[in-house]
């Protein structure tokens, strides 16, 4: 196999990724179509991405010395999650190290106050928010807000973690001590009363060149995404709002590689910036099959230097997500992957995890089709042939 030099100039960096789960493992895929050598540093030695991988550092993410290491034998550096030790990374960024997303946009980021704090600083649009001190801020929260509002920890929330609802000034100090009873920084959210949840990702290469993906429609169940509908049923001036929103947070954070913005659209149609994940995102899966480029693969294109992929959605698609059936802990067996392929259009995605726990991720199905709606029906029946548990086998 032979390449030009500016290919092979490509084709020679190292990318490094901290974290070997689904995102790590499926960023993996994409580099390795296109040649690239991969180094992971994840502490579980099976993880996802790990049979995929050239190298594999077993180590923690608050071990400084071992992602140290790691961008010692890369040319860069990317992750799969937020919730890393920034303080090493600055480090290293200061020292020259390539990481993209940069160190200095998920210090920002990976803190939802100071998150939220830089968007309205940049007149983006943010659902009122303020920092919380004590019971007592959670009090002036309450009469500014109202009840109920939300109150969050401000680094370290996923998946509904972190989040607590304060229903009263009688609640108080129920949401305080759940949230860790100042334990944990917090900032109080007034509720909004939206129409749909919403995410909208988008790309950054280091040009500068920026692509959008269309508009998902996310339904949750007990806090964790359940399933994306694409393209959601929302009017093009609320697209055209959510674009511009995700262009304007690649601006001010002038990120490099993937960002995936969780909109709230209001009753009005107006659209409010809930979230930011500088990084893939799971909202975004339906793009494998659904969109003519990744987001994994333009990930990848953009934080070595490559052109960025066209992002039009080829069909109306669904995403589900496959968790781990509710009090299953063991050995992860899956039940009913022929009968779910079995349906039209349908992809099944199994990320290959060696213990299932309840609601833990364990997968995904994606359905494409004509419209929208007939997506959504296959999805739900492909969704209702698979479940993923305790191997019945296990004793």
């Amino acid at each position: 196999m032979t390449y030009n030099n500016k290919d092979t100039d490509f084709l020679k960096k190292r990318i490094g990724i901290i974290g070997g789960g689904q995102l790590g493992q499926m960023m993996a895929l994409e580099a390795k179509k296109m040649g690239f050598y991969l180094i992971i540093l994840d502490p579980t030695p099976d993880c996802p991405a790990h049979s995929i991988v050239d190298e594999h550092i077993v180590a923690g993410f608050e071990d400084k010395e071992a992602i140290k290491r790691l961008a010692e034998k890369c040319d860069l550096m990317t992750y799969e999650f937020e919730h890393i030790n920034t303080e090493i990374l600055l480090q290293l960024e200061n020292s020259g190290y390539k990481i993209y997303p940069t160190a200095k946009s998920l210090k920002i980021i990976q803190n939802k106050l100071t998150q939220k704090q830089t968007l309205a600083a940049n007149s983006l649009p943010v659902p009122e928010f303020m920092g919380v001190d004590g019971r007592e801020d959670m009090l002036k929260a309450g009469e500014k807000y109202g009840y109920p509002y939300m109150l969050k920890t401000c680094t370290g929330g996923y998946d509904g973690k972190g989040n607590a609802v304060v229903h009263s000034a009688a609640d108080t100090d129920n949401a305080y001590n759940e949230l860790g009873g100042g334990s944990l920084p917090l900032m109080a959210e007034k509720m909004i009363d939206f129409k749909m949840e919403t995410s909208i990702l988008a790309c950054r290469g280091l040009n500068g060149q920026v692509v959008i993906y269309p508009v998902g429609n996310n339904i949750h169940k007990d806090s964790i995404l359940h399933e994306t509908i694409v393209p959601a049923d929302i009017p093009s001036s609320a697209v055209e709002k959510a674009t511009k929103c995700a262009r304007d947070v690649m601006e001010v954070f002038q990120g490099i590689g993937m960002f995936c913005v969780e909109l709230f659209i209001t009753k009005d149609n107006d659209v409010l910036i809930n979230e930011i994940a500088p990084r893939p995102h799971n909202s975004g899966h339906y793009t494998i099959e659904g969109c003519v480029t990744s987001q994994f693969e333009n990930h990848i294109r953009a934080i070595v230097g490559l052109p960025l992929g066209n992002t039009a959605l080829i069909r109306p698609t669904v995403m589900v997500n496959l968790l781990g059936e509710e009090g299953s802990d063991g050995k992860a067996r899956v039940y009913g992957l022929y009968d779910a392929l079995a349906v039209e259009g349908a992809f099944v995605h199994i990320y290959g995890k060696s213990q299932v726990k309840s609601k833990r991720k364990m997968g995904h199905i994606t359905v494409t089709a004509e419209n929208a709606a007939d997506a959504l029906s296959r999805a739900e029946l492909a969704y209702s042939k698979i479940t993923i548990r305790e191997d019945d086998n296990n004793g």
